[in-house]
């Protein structure tokens, strides 16, 4: 089963929010991989470091919660997988025609949507309510 997440889900897992606790509770039970894009793995990269650059996090932490972002994919438990930009912007271009107009959806949103439908995920985590309607709607299963 491939499992991706977006951002909101990944920062809380390697950051420090509200989420956090839920965040690593799913991983800890999860027998399965999160399968990434590099839109995910730059977004995470630049989340942390612009909470840092906030002052949400303290100096230094970022490069730390990166880290143990590499760990995890050094290991095997996080892998990016390359998918063709153009056919994620395709697939991006479809969903906000089908569901922005109803829904109100955020382009980098509807990217992370889109590459999980591009690499057959069956599974979107996500602490974003309105990432989730939408992925639910297009079939994908949101655990929490």
């Amino acid at each position: 089963m491939v499992v991706c997440a977006d951002t909101s889900f990944l920062f809380s897992l390697y950051g420090n929010d509200e989420n956090t606790p839920r965040a690593v509770a799913w991983i800890k039970t999860s027998r399965s991989a999160l399968t990434l894009s590099s839109l995910n793995e730059y977004e995470l990269g630049n989340a942390l470091r612009f909470a840092e650059f906030r002052k949400v996090i303290g100096p230094g932490e970022a490069a730390v919660y990166w880290a143990e972002y590499e760990a995890d994919r050094a290991s095997g438990r996080v892998k990016v997988q390359i998918c063709n930009l153009a056919d994620v912007v395709d697939e991006a271009k479809r969903l906000s025609a089908t569901h922005t107009l109803t829904g109100g959806h955020r382009g980098f949103d509807i990217l992370h949507v889109a590459a999980a439908i591009r690499l057959k995920a069956g599974h979107l985590l996500t602490f974003d309510g309105n990432q989730k309607n939408l992925a639910e709607s297009e079939g994908l299963v949101v655990p929490v």
